[in-house]
């Protein structure tokens, strides 16, 4: 006799069922109520992230996840009303609507008509018809957010960031990429800089300002003041900061990851002054800032010899740099050195000779490099990642 699937016991089911990716698993879901069960297990699902097409799933959907243990949801596309999500989740803990271009703040303000004292995690960068009005709505009825991203979300204005520093004091993570509209107004209210308007974000530790264009180092001196547990800063593509504004963050003690990759009125010059001061950096990242030469790295080798990852992708060092670095940085697990097109096999003997404790390099571009360099380089014990992108043999070794 021949028994339907459906028969067998739901924990066979949710077996079979949890090879199946999210797109699948809605699939199966729609056949019949058993396998909808299934499909999500709670011993399969409980605490896994719920990807969802709105415009396909039933609004009866939401409250069985909830049941199920579901407390993070990411919608992949938005057809239906994003009320229905948080109607039937009352406990979410976390909403990732990157991407839903269609999103709008007459959406969002449907959806968020009283306070949500679960949600932590708030996703909308590239929801591009957000504007300040919706950061109005979530600065009044998600008290408790931790992590806010708005990359890419254009229409944000400083306005936006005063509600934003006036009821998310709990913030801790918040992403302005592209945010171009933002300036230094913005990052004085996120900084507690105009307290009779807002506190501010004052618990603030990852903040990432990267192609924020109409920032100064103004910015940076009200980061400096206010924002005293920031760990990471993100200021990539930012060409409007300079080597004045490192000496305000050169006394940030809790900084520990600083990105100015591309930043192109940084020089040696601020790499000094960061140098100088008293971070503990674990991260540095000066990729493509055309000023930086050799002189950084000695800058580096006297004040930042803690590093664990230095980026220098294209910057205008040589061998004599490497010579004056390598000898301090004995923590060094990361060098990016892609495109250093003056780096040679001395240099590359350098780094196999003293950084000892390297796990990964990228030599991507460093066209001056042989197979005699290579082979120092991979006998570092603890070499797991090494990129040689653009790197070609002579000839002659091609033949050895």
């Amino acid at each position: 006799m021949e028994t339907h699937i459906s028969c067998l016991f739901p924990e066979i089911l949710a077996m079979i069922f949890s090879y199946l990716d999210v797109r699948d698993k809605g699939r199966v879901a729609q056949v019949c109520i058993a396998w909808r069960d299934a499909s999500y297990h709670k011993s399969v699902w409980r605490g896994v992230e719920a990807k969802l097409h709105l415009r396909r799933a039933n609004p009866s959907l939401f409250p069985s996840l909830q049941a199920r243990g579901i407390r993070r949801v990411q919608i992949l596309s938005l057809r239906r009303s994003l009320s229905y999500v948080i109607q039937g989740m009352p406990n979410i803990e976390s909403l990732n609507l990157s991407g839903c271009y269609n999103l709008t703040d007459n959406g969002l303000g449907h959806a968020f008509v009283q306070e949500i004292p679960s949600l932590r995690v708030l996703n909308l960068s590239l929801c591009k018809q957000i504007t300040d009005s919706s950061l109005g709505r979530i600065a009044q009825y998600l008290k408790n957010l931790e992590v806010l991203e708005l990359g890419g979300c254009s229409n944000i204005t400083n306005t936006g960031l005063l509600l934003t520093a006036w009821g998310l004091h709990r913030l801790k993570s918040l992403n302005l990429r592209s945010c171009r509209h933002v300036s230094d107004v913005g990052i004085g209210h996120l900084a507690g800089m105009t307290r009779s308007a807002a506190e501010g974000c004052l618990n603030l530790e990852y903040l990432t300002l990267q192609d924020c264009q109409k920032l100064t180092d103004l910015s940076l001196k009200h980061i400096s003041k206010g924002l005293a547990k920031l760990r990471v800063l993100n200021l990539s593509f930012c060409g409007g900061i300079s080597d004045a504004g490192m000496i305000h963050l050169s006394h940030m003690t809790s900084l520990w990851n600083l990105n100015l990759r591309s930043c192109d009125n940084i020089s040696d010059t601020g790499t000094m002054h960061l140098a100088m001061g008293t971070l503990r950096l674990s991260g540095l990242d000066v990729s493509f800032c055309d000023k930086i030469g050799d002189q950084t790295l000695a800058y580096i080798a006297q004040g930042l010899y803690q590093l664990k990852s230095l980026s220098l992708c294209s910057c205008h060092i040589s061998d004599d740099g490497i010579n004056r670095m390598v000898r301090q940085m004995h923590e060094l697990r990361t060098l990016n050195i892609g495109q250093c097109v003056r780096i040679t096999d001395k240099g590359l003997e350098l780094i196999a000779d003293h950084l000892t404790q390297l796990v990964g390099i990228d030599l991507y571009g460093c066209t001056k490099i042989t197979k005699r360099g290579l082979e120092r380089i991979t006998q570092l014990p603890c070499l797991k990642v090494l990129n040689l992108g653009l790197w070609q043999m002579t000839e002659s070794e091609k033949v050895r």
